[in-house]
Order: C-alpha cells, then sequence, then structure tokens
C-alpha cells in the first residue's frame, strides 16, 4: 500500500469502527422487525456507515415514497430510476415498525418523487400521523428533498404536523453541485430552509447537512455554512463524505480531527444552535 492509500484505510477503519457479537444479534433483530413491517430504511439504502452503530441500538432512519428516486446523484447509493406507485400501507407499516421497536425518536426521509404533484407532501404527513396514533410520545424528525414547486399552503400543512425537526440537507458547495448534484439547485435547497423557518410558528427546528471530501475548498465550506446559517437554520451536521460503490464519486479529501474542530467553532460563531461535526456525523445521526 502506498502512504496515501494506507491514510485512506486507516481513515475509513476509524470512522466505520468495529462490531461486536453482540451488535450483530441486534442488528439481525432489528432488521427483522423492519422486514416484518415491510418498511425500508435509508441506513441500508444508503449503505449508511452508521448503520451497525444504529441498529445495535434499535434505531433507524425509515426512507418513504419507495426505494427509487427520480434524481441520480453522484454520491448517492439509492437507486434512481423510474419508481413505482407509491404504496398506501407504508404510513401504517412505519407506524407498526416505531412501535416495535419502541422508538423514542424517529426520523422520516424520502427519495425524491418529481413524479408526484405535491412531491410526496401529503404521504409524509400521512405517516407522521401514523406514528403519532400509535406512539403518541414519539418525537418526530423529517429529513426531506427540496419539494420542487411545492406550492405554499401545501408546506404550511407539513410544517404544521407534529414535529420536532425538519431538515433539508445542502450536501456540498454551490460550484459542486453542477457535477455531483444536476437536477437539484443550490438556491432552491437554501430557500426551502428560508421558506420553513419563516412559516413555523410552532418552534420547529430546522436542520440541514453537509458532506466534506468532495473536492471542496475550506474557503467554499464556510462560505456554504454562512449561507445556510442565513436561512435561520438552527443545527448543522459536518460529516465526512465516504464512497459506497466505486461507481461513486470518489473521495478527494480526508478531514482531519482539526479540520472538523476548525468547522465546529466557525459554526458556532455564525450562531448556529447545535453542530455535529466528526467524521460519522450524517444528518439523521443527532437530533
Amino acid at each position: 500500500m502506498h502512504r496515501s492509500d494506507n491514510e485512506a484505510y486507516e481513515a475509513k477503519k476509524r470512522i466505520r469502527g468495529s462490531i461486536t457479537a453482540d451488535d450483530l444479534r441486534k442488528i439481525h433483530d432489528v432488521k427483522k422487525t423492519l422486514r416484518k413491517s415491510s418498511t425500508n430504511t435509508v441506513c441500508e439504502n444508503a449503505k449508511c456507515p452508521n448503520l451497525p452503530e444504529c441498529f445495535s441500538r434499535s434505531t433507524a432512519t425509515f426512507i418513504i415514497l419507495g426505494n427509487d428516486c427520480t434524481r441520480n446523484c453522484a454520491f448517492c447509493a439509492v437507486t434512481s430510476k423510474s419508481p413505482r406507485p407509491v404504496d398506501k400501507r407504508e404510513p401504517k407499516n412505519v407506524a407498526r415498525a416505531v412501535k416495535r421497536l419502541g422508538l423514542k425518536h424517529v426520523v422520516i426521509t424520502s427519495v425524491t418523487r418529481d413524479d408526484i404533484a405535491d412531491r410526496g407532501v401529503a404521504h409524509f404527513i400521512r405517516t407522521i400521523d401514523a406514528v403519532k396514533c400509535v406512539s403518541p410520545e414519539t418525537s418526530i424528525e423529517i429529513l426531506t428533498p427540496d419539494f420542487h414547486n411545492v406550492r405554499e399552503e401545501e408546506l404550511k400543512e407539513l410544517i404544521e404536523a407534529q414535529l420536532a425537526v425538519w431538515g433539508h440537507n445542502m450536501e456540498m458547495p454551490q460550484r459542486l453541485y453542477p457535477t455531483l448534484r444536476k437536477s437539484s439547485d443550490y438556491y432552491r435547497s437554501l430557500d426551502l430552509l428560508r421558506r420553513v423557518k419563516s412559516i413555523s410558528t410552532n418552534g420547529l427546528k430546522v436542520k440541514s447537512a453537509i458532506m466534506l471530501g468532495l473536492g471542496e475548498a475550506m474557503d467554499e465550506v464556510k462560505e456554504l455554512l454562512s449561507d445556510i446559517r442565513s436561512t435561520g437554520c438552527d443545527t448543522i451536521v459536518i460529516g465526512q463524505y465516504l464512497q459506497p460503490t466505486l461507481k461513486h464519486a470518489p473521495v478527494i479529501k480526508y478531514y482531519s480531527p482539526d479540520d472538523f474542530k476548525e468547522l465546529e467553532v466557525y459554526s458556532y460563531s455564525l450562531g448556529f444552535e447545535k453542530v455535529h461535526a466528526f467524521p460519522k456525523a450524517r444528518s439523521s445521526y443527532a437530533i
């Protein structure tokens, strides 16, 4: 191994961590519960490096509106193809899994569905209502697409659902969007964060997340963080990008603990209430 290859290997090993026999048992139990409930998780679909840790603690991030995304981001492991019709049983299935796992906090995300008129807003609401019906004490966090062209009235209805956190990820600086996130728009995503924060009147917390290692410069990252904070966003998550498969965008750089600390300090100086900045940080990993 060349030195650079060895450094990359050691970095990935630190991020992914180790799995014990007890962890494997708990992971199996969670997967069994998810299969029984006919639910999908972004943990599995997106090949998240935190899956062993989260599943071993009986937690999961549910993905709704099917498994297939209408967009094709170069960094994402979720399948991109023409999606199937929305499964109307999905809200109850998610609620059943939440109940069986005894979750105190649940994260619900989705693929992007540009093929649906309301982009899946009504389905999010039905899922939230179903979870609250069987587990009223469970707090709910959603992680949404950019909801392109969704009407203000539809956004407001989702904002007024029983939510604790609304998340939408900016992912990367604007310069990288044309090559790594072609079907998305930097300013559209900023506008969604701004709209959610301005419409909310019930103390809803707004969260976003970015990845490091895709070829960005540090000054671009700081500009991105400043843009996100300007929307009124409360929480920022900063993590290390890991290549899910060889077909996806390569890792250009592995950031050091000092780099993450610098960005944590900078983010707090911008006024963020909470900052999660470390290699394994992912948007649904911490409130």
